[in-house]
């Protein structure tokens, strides 16, 4: 029989009704009791305040004062200790009132000796315990929301120092200023990424403990797919003189399930690492299917580096474990990024290992299952590796800004970003300033760059107040928050796009490029090198991607091709640009964007032109059903890769 152990609180004045009720709770043979015992209100309530009994017995009467008042001063001081209240004989008037002022329940003392008492006790415990388990559930909670806004706001106060490190660095790298300095420039640049990418990490791993990372399937097209990773990584490994490889079975899936920013995540982490330990020889992709186990793909990245030894293959995929250089003996890295890829493959259902000898090299493979319908075409993948470059020159931009932002290292380094895009630039230190900026007859601005944690006000009440001013210009929000759902809140209260930090010089570019037209001087050099007919005669794209590093990529891409790209972040951002200029022949279309649906944008696109053709990129499968209805061309899967493109323009 289980014993239960409970702390009892006895309120009573006279000794021997005390000595009568200790004798009683004594012989309930189920409980083991700590009995506290006062004779007076002042310590009663200094009792009952602590909260730390499972049950109160309460006589109705003491001193000058009634088990009523008890009851009364017991909740006004917070106490949520259940009281049975005792009296010397039975009375249902006073039994209604006492339950009405909140007792657990009314006993006569003669009733002490009978199983009525032993029921009262009982239920008042099990009260107890229900009362306790919630109150702690309440305090996980309390404690997880804490914990929650911490980090959301480590994040911030991390992000705002980083932006001021990379973009500096990053406009003295690209500059006149540091021809000399280029080496270390270049070393501060690594390690604020580096920075930037265990910020990342840690995120990632708060998310997973807390179970809010949320996974976004879809079906993933390989050729594209591996061909983008192996665009990225062939920078870091040809930086250490190694060969980047990728080997494939015969014939493989065109076409797998899985979240393909996560999935991506993970074998850039484990290319990372091989490239890391590896000092010569090469590092290699496989994607490896085999039709005799048809319910699994495996990706596959080998090394030729120092290996691991025996004894840290268990521990490495446990959080903040790193593993040592034995070539350098020290350890490099947080050891968060294989804890991170093991458990996002958990999370998509597939298995991660590795098998490794030291001195000669590691090879990790990560499972995934793939579902029936995905088997039946197996073909040849055809990987195109493409030669993406950074974009260093900027087409000059014509216009005056404003920038809003309380922290001055900042405000100069945007200022500092806008100047070297050709721009006039005025500053403001918070949001009352930027209204009254805005509101002087003298300037007349294009655009505003605004901070939304500021003092006295800030970027949110800001903007509210602006378009109230009815001030129609583009508003650009700066924001280190990243969480789920920023970017809608901030263009519903009435910014046009959201730039995250730490600034990228390209987003930056690529957000107010978006509004602004390029300056008369440069379109004087432009039309020397190139006739207007030529112009004429050249595709342009509409690129429609609140996503503002997907956006990105998918001009660069289309520049690569020698086609000419603008970016819209929103649906109200397309009409109005589409408004401006009908000289789009192609529309590509995000599905999912923060003020609306791509498929509904799509009927009133063809309200304002007729000629484009409309292309829906998606993170899922889109029917063709659905396309026909919207009067769309076609469909592009993320992520988009360049073969996707040269097949659309072919």
């Amino acid at each position: 029989m289980d014993v239960k152990s409970a702390r009892i609180l006895i309120i009573e004045d006279d000794e021997d009704d005390y000595i009568l009720t200790q004798d009683q709770l004594e012989k309930l043979d189920r409980y083991r009791f700590e009995i506290d015992w006062v004779t007076n209100l002042e310590d009663a309530l200094r009792q009952l305040e602590r909260n730390v009994h499972e049950i109160c017995l309460l006589d109705y009467r003491l001193g000058a004062y009634t088990g009523i008042d008890v009851l009364e001063k017991a909740q006004a001081l917070g106490s949520h200790v259940p009281i049975i209240m005792l009296t010397g004989q039975s009375d249902e008037d006073l039994d209604r009132l006492a339950l009405k002022a909140g007792a657990a329940d009314f006993l006569v003392k003669g009733d002490i000796t009978n199983a009525r008492f032993t029921r009262a006790i009982r239920y008042a415990i099990s009260r107890a315990e229900i009362e306790k388990a919630r109150q702690q559930s309440l305090d996980a909670e309390i404690e997880s929301r804490s914990k929650d806004r911490f980090i959301a706001h480590l994040s911030h106060e991390l992000r705002t120092p980083l932006t001021s490190i990379l973009g500096y660095t990053e406009l003295l790298l690209n500059g006149d200023k540091a021809r000399d300095a280029t080496k270390e420039l270049s070393t501060i640049l690594n390690n604020g990424q580096h920075l930037l990418s265990l910020l990342n990490d840690i995120l990632d791993l708060s998310k997973i403990a807390a179970g809010k990372l949320q996974l976004k399937p879809a079906y993933v097209k390989l050729n594209s797919f591996v061909g983008d990773i192996l665009t990225l990584m062939q920078m870091p490994a040809s930086e250490k003189g190694l060969s980047l490889q990728f080997y494939s079975s015969a014939r493989a899936p065109e076409s797998i399930y899985a979240d393909p920013t996560r999935l991506r995540q993970v074998i850039i982490n484990l290319l990372f690492n091989a490239i890391k330990f590896t000092d010569f020889g090469e590092v290699a992709l496989w994607v490896d299917y085999d039709p005799a186990e048809p319910e699994k793909i495996r990706f596959k990245v080998s090394d030729t580096g120092i290996g691991i030894a025996e004894s840290e293959i268990d521990v490495i995929f446990i959080p903040f474990q790193q593993l040592e250089d034995v070539t350098l003996k020290k350890e490099q890295g947080a050891g968060l990024g294989l804890a991170i890829a093991t458990e996002l493959v958990r999370r998509m259902e597939g298995e991660i290992s590795v098998k490794s000898k030291l001195g000669e090299g590691s090879e990790f493979t990560v499972s995934l299952k793939l579902p029936e319908q995905l088997r039946s075409t197996l073909k040849p993948l055809d990987v195109k590796v493409s030669d993406t470059k950074p974009i260093d020159c900027f087409a000059q931009l014509a216009g005056k800004i404003l920038i809003v932002d309380d922290l001055l290292d900042i405000r100069q380094l945007v200022g500092e970003m806008c100047r070297s895009f050709g721009l006039e630039v005025c500053f403001a230190a918070d949001g009352s300033q930027a209204l009254m900026a805005i509101s002087e007859p003298d300037n007349d601005f294009d655009l505003v760059v605004m901070d939304i944690h500021m003092p006295v006000m800030d970027g949110r009440k800001a903007i509210v107040e602006v378009r109230n001013q009815g001030f129609n210009k583009p508003v650009l929000a700066l924001t280190a928050a990243n969480m789920k759902g920023v970017d809608i809140e901030l263009t519903s209260l009435g910014f046009d796009n959201v730039i995250g930090k730490p600034i990228d010089r390209n987003v930056l570019y690529q957000s107010i490029a978006a509004y602004l037209s390029t300056s008369e001087t440069e379109l004087e050099v432009q039309s020397a090198n190139q006739t207007q007919a030529d112009n004429e005669e050249q595709a342009s794209v509409l690129v429609v991607e609140d996503d503002a590093d997907a956006a990105e990529l998918i001009v660069l891409l289309l520049e690569s091709l020698g086609t000419k790209a603008e970016v819209a972040n929103s649906c109200k951002q397309c009409l109005n640009r589409i408004a401006q200029s009908n000289k789009f022949s192609h529309i590509l279309l995000d599905k999912n964007l923060p003020d609306g649906n791509g498929l509904n944008l799509a009927t009133e696109i063809h309200q304002l032109q007729e000629n484009s053709d409309l292309i829906i990129i998606s993170g899922e499968e889109v029917s063709d059903q659905e396309l026909t209805d919207n009067g769309i061309k076609s469909a592009l899967l993320k992520p988009i890769s360049l073969q996707q493109l040269q097949n659309l323009f072919a």
